[in-house]
């Protein structure tokens, strides 16, 4: 390869050469006479005897190919000139490691399809498995589980001399191994839900603030969220303040103000660290985790605001309690949508996906709805039964398996109630009530609806208006037996 291809005009590479007597002088590539003029040197480009005349000055093309720097160039750069082509054929184009990644993507899922199904059923095994994993991504995933449930267990207890009250919040980390739970009382537990055994415990009062009236209160933990990736543990404390955690380490990182009456819900965005926040303040805020800062307030329930929820859109639902309406926050296009229902407080909403939703509210009623009409498409009036006052028993938790027909609701009949949902069919049916005593002030579901915990107490999470003396303070561990989980 000639050195043109590595030099251009005036670059340095040309003009190194330091000793200008090596070799013989030439003009035009001829030798010089002897008692002839001096030629044009390597170095200079001009004669000894002062400037060449404008005819013997070679083309400027030939200024470009030096021959005596080609055999420097070559003697010291060929090994480089040899690596730089090498290089340049095995550099991976974005477009090639993708593909790359994709094939090796799809190796992997036919391996293990390949262990489940036949060689002639491997490539739909493949193509089903690729779109459940779209559909989940995008929200629009929908798992059929209820009508293959076969059995309850709730045989299992977790209980605590430190949680001597009763449980009011539960948070499940993502792979179902870590239970947090907080009661009436000032301490924060972390349980092995496969031992059964407290992790570590930790006290939110040093860490609570007084609001500026100075009234003193006793700590009091009604929320708990955990973020995705298990960096960030919130909770409510009773008051107007948000603590923040490090749920690895059980380290209090940070308590973030801002709600002036008491905080009664939160939740993560799924995927990142924008936090949600709803308090008796009767709004809405939005934090930022990453710089530990308040975002933005959201505002339009006419009373304080009793549940939160929200998926990975950048989208909340809340239920804004007395005022009877639910809303969904379209927090980038700053608008919002209020559905109307219930007859009494609205107590609880949690999302299903990003189509449909469910709420339980004082009027004993669990209501499906869909986030494209005004008005519940099913309802199903007096879940809980009646009370001893002839009153309907309201519903105090409300949990889901999130993309799927599975649905929990908890009050303070004696019974958690299992439903099953099809908005298509507009029907919500109970298909299994497992007998729990006392008020349910929490429920969560792992996350392939193999296990729920619920959270029992004497008394309701929010206050102490009556008491159930023969209920116990303690978490129930249900097991679900799947038809399909068996089958596997």
């Amino acid at each position: 390869m000639s050195s043109s291809f590595f030099l251009k005009p005036g670059s340095k590479a040309g003009k190194k050469r330091k000793n200008p007597t090596a070799g013989a002088a030439t003009t035009k590539g001829k030798p010089l006479k002897k008692g002839g003029k001096p030629g044009k040197s390597a170095k200079s480009g001009q004669s000894a005897a002062g400037p060449v005349p404008k005819k013997q000055r070679r083309p400027k093309e030939e200024d470009e190919e030096i021959a005596s720097d080609d055999d420097e160039y070559n003697s010291d750069a060929g090994g480089n000139t040899l690596a730089f082509s090498s290089d340049e054929g095995e550099e991976e184009t974005p477009q090639d490691k993708r593909l790359r990644l994709a094939k090796q993507y799809l190796t992997e899922i036919e391996k293990q399809e390949a262990e489940r199904a036949e060689d002639k059923e491997l490539s739909q095994s493949v193509e089903q498995r690729l779109q459940t994993e779209y559909l989940d991504s995008v929200g629009k995933l929908r798992r059929n589980i209820a009508g293959s449930l076969k059995s309850c267990d709730a045989s299992r207890v977790l209980k605590h001399k430190i949680h001597h009250t009763p449980i009011c919040s539960l948070a499940l980390s993502p792979d179902g191994k870590l239970l947090f739970a907080g009661a009436k009382s000032q301490f924060l537990l972390k349980w092995c839900t496969e031992t059964g055994e407290v992790l570590a415990k930790s006290d939110v009062l040093p860490h609570r603030e007084e609001p500026e009236t100075g009234k003193k209160r006793r700590s009091h933990i009604i929320a708990i969220c955990l973020s995705t990736d298990m960096k960030y543990l919130a909770l409510a404390e009773g008051g107007p303040h948000i603590q923040i955690w490090c749920p690895q380490t059980m380290k209090h990182l940070k308590t973030l103000k801002g709600h002036r009456d008491s905080v009664a819900g939160l939740v993560f965005r799924k995927g990142t660290h924008d936090l949600y926040s709803a308090a008796k303040d009767r709004s809405v805020k939005i934090w930022s985790l990453d710089e530990m800062a308040y975002v933005e307030s959201l505002f339009g329930h006419q009373t304080g605001v009793t549940s939160i929820d929200a998926l990975s859109r950048e989208r909340a639902i809340t239920a804004g309690g007395s005022d009877c309406s639910l809303r969904i926050w379209k927090i980038t296009e700053e608008s919002q949508l209020i559905y109307n229902g219930h007859k009494d407080s609205i107590e609880c909403v949690k999302l299903i996906n990003d189509e449909h939703f469910v709420s339980g509210g004082m009027d004993g009623a669990v209501s499906l709805w869909s986030a494209l009409k005004k008005k519940p498409i099913c309802t199903s009036q007096l879940a809980h039964g009646l009370g001893e006052n002839k009153v309907a028993n309201w519903l105090t938790a409300v949990a889901v398996v999130v993309n799927t027909d599975l649905v929990a609701t908890g009050s303070c009949d004696g019974f958690v109630r299992l439903w099953q949902t099809n908005p298509n069919a507009r029907k919500l049916e109970e298909i299994r009530s497992i007998p729990i005593a006392g008020f349910i002030n929490g429920l969560v579901f792992n996350s392939d609806g193999t296990k729920l915990y619920v959270a029992a107490g004497q008394e309701h999470r929010l206050g102490r208006w009556w008491r159930h003396k023969e209920a116990k303070n303690h978490i129930v561990v249900v097991d679900l037996k799947l038809q399909s989980a068996a089958s596997k």
